[in-house]
């Protein structure tokens, strides 16, 4: 079967055909290819159709597609075990790789996925706490937990509502949105709710409005605050941990969260979560705290064996991310110089191997505000053009393009070369 007619017979048995939304296409007027096996930066559709790759999974493929280190440690555990519910030396070799290798993290919780990885890292917050409230950021996504699908209304102290059906309004009743990248806005929330706020979540790379990163004194605020009113700061580092740098975004900005989540490249490329933070606030949780939490697939032995493997490479490997650095600077400066010749109106927003091509007439894109200001039917096009010969990138605007460490200029070049031939 081809990827049209696999396409159509998914609808038969998946809404919509599949088992994420994006993957849809939906406001696209063509189908998704089918994608059948990828190797390095390369994937391959059930056509028999070559793309270089700048999704790589949503992020966590870093190394590329099956890289060979990663593919034998899961060969060689798969051929022991494939899951036990119970402790594992594996689970205590990523814990103790993580928790030394990275600042901040003095204790960690595996889970399943960065949602599980966020709604427990608020759960425990507000058990730590003994308060209820938490801090969002419009435009942040943080999974699909009830707690954070929350529509601001029409300003930022309105009381939320909800952003997808079947989510109660008492579910998000105790979840504020403020404004991202505006310092007034936070201040504005603490000086009304700071006694009952049990945490601030965000994104200090946002990656779900496109990439927008955050500005240092807006980060340091929240920090500030936190402090000011005995709140939690997570940092949301689903997407940057291990990505924009091997200590992810708050070694970037210098900043200490108290908790930090993880999921994507953790697992490399397979399922998988964790929240971690400072030893006082992680021994609230069970079973030696009064904070329930569990999963029995939670540190599952394969996947601890595929994110070892891959955290090892990254850390004896720190010229990965240097190199991941040249070739996002270039095609930033190469994009704008295009599109610039081309009278074309973009913002390339950027951190390290994430980036995003907004088409706009503004000169900064800042939050969520700015995002959906930008034209998503030029970017529609883009997509389309790029795709047809040979680049796959994220089919919305409102996602991050990602950069693994097996491209070189070769894949760079292509995806410059065409995005010469486009034209709006």
């Amino acid at each position: 079967m081809g990827n049209q007619s696999i396409f159509e017979e998914s609808k038969k048995y998946m809404p919509g055909g599949v088992n994420s939304p994006v993957r849809a296409f939906k406001d696209l007027p063509i189908n998704p290819p089918v994608i059948k096996r990828g190797k390095g930066t390369y994937i391959y559709d059930e056509d028999g159709k070559e793309y270089i790759d700048f999704v790589g999974a949503w992020g966590p493929m870093i190394l590329g597609h099956c890289d060979n280190d990663v593919v034998k440690a899961i060969k060689e555990r798969a051929e022991e075990a494939i899951a036990f519910g119970a402790p594992t030396e594996l689970e205590l070799e990523l814990a103790k790789h993580v928790t030394t290798t990275v600042d901040n993290v003095e204790m960690i919780r595996m889970v399943n996925s960065g949602t599980e990885a966020t709604m427990s890292a608020v759960k425990l917050a507000r058990g730590f706490t003994g308060r209820d409230k938490i801090v969002k950021f419009s435009g942040c996504y943080h999974g699909h937990f009830d707690g954070f699908l929350v529509s601001a209304g029409s300003g930022v102290m309105t009381e939320g509502i909800p952003g997808s059906a079947g989510v109660p309004v008492e579910s998000i009743r105790n979840t504020i949105v403020a404004n991202y990248n505006d310092i007034d806005s936070i201040r504005k929330v603490f000086s009304i709710h700071g006694k009952d706020i049990a945490a601030v979540i965000v994104e200090p790379v946002a990656g779900n409005m496109g990439v927008i990163p955050a500005d240092k004194e807006f980060l340091l605020e929240i920090r500030s605050l936190c402090d000011e009113y005995n709140s939690i700061l997570i940092f949301d580092e689903v997407m940057t941990g291990f990505r924009v740098a091997y200590k992810g975004a708050a070694s970037i900005y210098n900043i200490k969260p108290d908790l930090v989540t993880y999921a994507k490249i953790l697992g490399g490329g397979l399922p998988s979560g964790a929240y971690g933070g400072k030893r006082d606030i992680m021994s609230f949780l069970s079973p030696v705290g009064p904070v329930y939490q569990a999963g029995t697939m939670s540190g599952n032995p394969i996947v601890m064996a595929s994110g070892l493997a891959t955290l090892r490479k990254l850390y004896k490997n720190p010229g990965y991310y240097v190199k991941l650095e040249v070739l996002g600077r270039k095609l930033e400066k190469d994009i704008i110089e295009i599109a610039r010749e081309k009278g074309i109106s973009v913002v390339v927003n950027r951190c390290g191997a994430m980036l995003t091509i907004f088409f706009t007439e503004l000169d900064r894109v800042n939050n969520y505000q700015d995002a959906k200001s930008c034209d998503t039917k030029i970017y529609g096009k883009f997509f389309e053009h790029m795709l047809e010969h040979g680049i796959y990138l994220p089919p919305s605007q409102f996602e991050a393009m990602f950069l693994n460490v097996k491209m070189g200029e070769e894949e760079i070049d292509k995806f410059l070369n065409v995005f010469r031939q486009f034209n709006i």
